[in-house]
């Protein structure tokens, strides 16, 4: 389907990927959904790996559309895409953990870009939280959503007149001030209204791999980096003992992951259609 309507002519969709130390999978995140988005930000958290030099090589090849930010903060990224508030922009963020299946995001832009979506806040997508990741016979294994919650962060920022902080990291905290007839309950639960396998927007969450030659992989362990609702839940007492335990190289696991990723049966999938 060709989308030529005026609407869609001036309707983007704008990628921001926060990430620090993702030089396992950060390639193929990215090139998955470069087609999908007008624009591409990458912030990167200071990485000391070889993420820097991938993302550089990535972004020479395609310097129109990506455009990569070192920030010392997670919360800088929020700054990055806060003045697209009131936009006809969709917002699509993406981790170093995040691989989307590219032909299912090229048939889901042709449905934004046609306004089938323009009543909607955010749109929740398929996931599979996968415990195995199998390149070379391409399958996965994992916990899928549902009944598993959905990661995937797809905003439609037209409905919104403002995003302020302060936010711990984009799309994250603050306080968002919608538009006359939306409110944060807009949202389109795809994921418990079309199964995997037919879904157009799914992810392969890859939030118990090891990512980095700078994590330690265990055999037998799954690694679990802490994310923004492990630190949002912790007090300044865990706080400090988890900087020391950092400071230290003390292996720190992420219960929350576990409590929202690891629900219902262990499942594997073919992902064929997420490797170019």
């Amino acid at each position: 389907m060709i989308v030529d309507s005026v609407v869609s002519k001036k309707r983007k969709i704008v990628g921001i990927v926060l990430i620090r130390n993702e030089e396992t999978y950060i390639a193929r995140v990215l090139r998955n959904f470069l087609n999908f988005c007008d624009k591409i930000i990458v912030a990167d958290n200071q990485s000391s790996d070889r993420t820097a030099a991938i993302v550089q090589t990535i972004s020479n090849e395609y310097d129109d559309k990506l455009e990569y930010h070192v920030v010392r903060r997670p919360s800088a990224s929020h700054d990055l895409i806060s003045d697209y508030a009131g936009d006809d922009v969709w917002i699509f963020a993406v981790d170093g953990d995040e691989l989307y299946d590219p032909s299912g995001l090229v048939a889901l832009r042709e449905r934004i870009l046609s306004g089938e979506f323009e009543d909607q806040w955010m749109i929740l997508g398929n996931v599979l939280n996968c415990v195995e990741l199998n390149i070379e016979k391409k399958y996965a294994k994992g916990y899928l959503a549902p009944p598993c919650r959905s990661m995937t962060k797809l905003y439609n920022f037209s409905v919104i007149e403002r995003w302020d902080g302060p936010c711990p990291e984009r799309l994250h905290g603050g306080v968002i001030t919608f538009k006359t007839g939306f409110s944060n309950t807009s949202r389109l639960y795809l994921y418990k209204e079309i199964p995997w396998e037919n879904s157009c927007f799914r992810c392969l969450h890859l939030c118990f791999l090891p990512r980095s030659s700078k994590e330690q992989a265990f055999s037998g362990e799954l690694t679990i980096r802490k994310n923004i609702a492990d630190r949002l839940a912790e007090g300044m007492l865990i706080r400090c003992s988890s900087r020391v335990k950092k400071l230290l190289g003390i292996k720190q696991k992420s219960p929350w992951k576990r409590e929202k990723y690891m629900k219902g049966d262990l499942v594997t999938c073919d992902i064929s259609s997420f490797l170019l």
